[in-house]
């Protein structure tokens, strides 16, 4: 039986999958992911922090549903502006009490 993936797994795409995994398979060495991504520090925790709150968006117990988990995951991935985010919540929680 294949067990369903947690939220903040499935909120990650290709791309922090692998982050992910050379971030692990490092033991949690920014110096060494530094140097395989050739990449500063800051530039390099600058992605991990985008990375975490992302994790975070996804497992928010605010998020009332599914849209709204996922406008929270895109303003932390950078992918939306938090304003637009915030214009589209407002929109969908309109239309979800006019129903």
């Amino acid at each position: 039986m294949k067990v369903p993936l947690p939220l903040w797994l499935e909120a990650l795409d290709e791309e922090d999958l692998q982050f992910l995994r050379r971030f692990v398979l490092s033991s949690g060495s920014l110096k060494t992911l530094c140097e395989e991504y050739e990449v500063s520090y800051p530039t390099l925790r600058a992605r991990l922090d985008r990375l975490i709150a992302k994790v975070t968006a996804a497992e928010d117990p605010r998020a009332a549903d599914a849209f709204e988990r996922r406008l929270r995951v895109l303003a932390a991935d950078g992918k939306i502006s938090a304003v637009l985010a915030r214009e589209l919540l407002k929109a969908h929680r309109e239309a979800g009490e006019e129903r």
